[in-house]
């Protein structure tokens, strides 16, 4: 039996309080005090979340941009040095492995940061698809710590603890030699809240002292300690995906309505069947769900049509707390995809009225 980890971060939970959960075989606060309150903070103030369980890959060699061109489907030669990018990695058959993130160094030195989740099934996949690319793979997961300081205060917060002027690290961006409180940080302006702020990479001797001193700083500015369930409120109502939820193995990007993210003018493992799925059309596609009637659409339940035949299920579904409605993702039937379309939602014995809706349902606020 697998033993659950634990971030360098535990004890900092413990004393805050965290009500502690198994995710992605890390134990790791679901929250502090409460969803809301941690959500409501990092839209109006900030918030900050131990996102140490997350992967990281370093991706070093003379092939370094050639390989990971063939690994992911966005188009990562017009990624600046040190610069960030979105985009997705897929099997041959078009569905996901993992989205991640791209920090760049140069062209021949790489960062890669990957789901939590996926990370032994990340790096198997990147070394099989190795070849005679001229790269050095190497997982660092170990030995990185990382928090996310996330809101409209956040910038604010943080340079007060940094002599680096941090309007300078634009959107999608990072610096790697920032000193925070005299500890030396990799700070990208990154996030997964549709909110400003950055993601924050240290050493793992560093992680604890960096979080207090933070939240000392961030006390009188309504920073909260955030966990797991506001992270997911937060994700969930700017759409921004989560694997196991909205992309998968059995889900492409395109199908998961992330079509932006794939460049089919590079060559990518996966590009014949995408490229095949967009000239043919899609069969299914994600949508937003509004509902009309009373429930809340949990992850999982059927979507039917009107006439109660399945047409999809929910991958997401909240009682929204920052627009109060009750709304959901949900992957449907290509025929139930127009806007205001009326369908149903399958809560336990009930069938209950819902609309096709836009997918965001809360306006992204980050700083461009």
């Amino acid at each position: 039996m697998e033993q659950i980890k634990r971030t360098a971060l535990y004890d900092i939970h413990k004393k805050y309080n965290g009500n502690m959960v198994d995710f992605a075989g890390f134990e790791l606060p679901l929250y502090y005090e409460n969803i809301l309150d941690e959500h409501k903070a990092v839209r109006t103030n900030a918030g900050m979340f131990d996102v140490s369980h997350m992967g990281e890959v370093a991706i070093k060699g003379e092939d370094a941009e050639k390989y990971i061109q063939n690994l992911v489907t966005n188009n990562i030669e017009v990624i600046s040095e040190y610069g960030v990018m979105y985009t997705l990695m897929c099997y041959e058959d078009g569905g996901v492995v993992d989205d991640l993130l791209v920090y760049k160094y140069n062209s021949k030195d790489y960062l890669l940061v990957i789901n939590a989740s996926n990370i032994e099934q990340d790096f198997n996949w990147m070394i099989e698809q190795k070849g005679n690319y001229d790269v050095d793979i190497n997982n660092i997961s170990d030995n990185v710590a990382e928090v996310a300081l996330q809101g409209p205060k956040a910038q604010m917060i943080l340079q007060k603890l940094t002599e680096t002027d941090l309007s300078n690290i634009k959107f999608f961006t990072f610096d790697d030699n920032v000193m925070v409180d005299n500890k030396k940080c990799l700070v990208s302006r990154t996030g997964y809240t549709g909110e400003d702020g950055f993601e924050i990479y240290t050493s793992l001797d560093n992680i604890a002292d960096i979080w207090e001193v933070i939240m000392k700083t961030g006390k009188d500015e309504g920073l909260k300690p955030a966990g797991l369930g506001s992270r997911d409120t937060l994700r969930f109502e700017v759409a921004l995906p989560l694997y196991g939820n909205e992309i998968d193995k059995d889900i492409t990007p395109l199908e998961a309505s992330l079509g932006y993210f794939v460049k089919l003018d590079t060559d990518f493992v996966g590009k014949e069947v995408l490229a095949r799925q967009k000239e043919q059309g899609l069969s299914r596609k994600l949508i937003g769900i509004e509902l009309i009637g009373k429930g809340i659409a949990r992850h999982g339940y059927d979507i039917l049509s009107n006439e109660g035949e399945k047409i999809g299920f929910i991958t997401t579904g909240y009682q929204s707390p920052s627009v109060g409605k009750s709304v959901a993702l949900g992957i449907v039937d290509i025929d139930y995809t127009k806007m205001g379309t009326e369908i149903k939602v399958q809560i336990r014995k009930k069938q209950v009225s819902a609309k096709v809706v836009s997918k965001k349902f809360y306006k992204k606020n980050y700083s461009k």
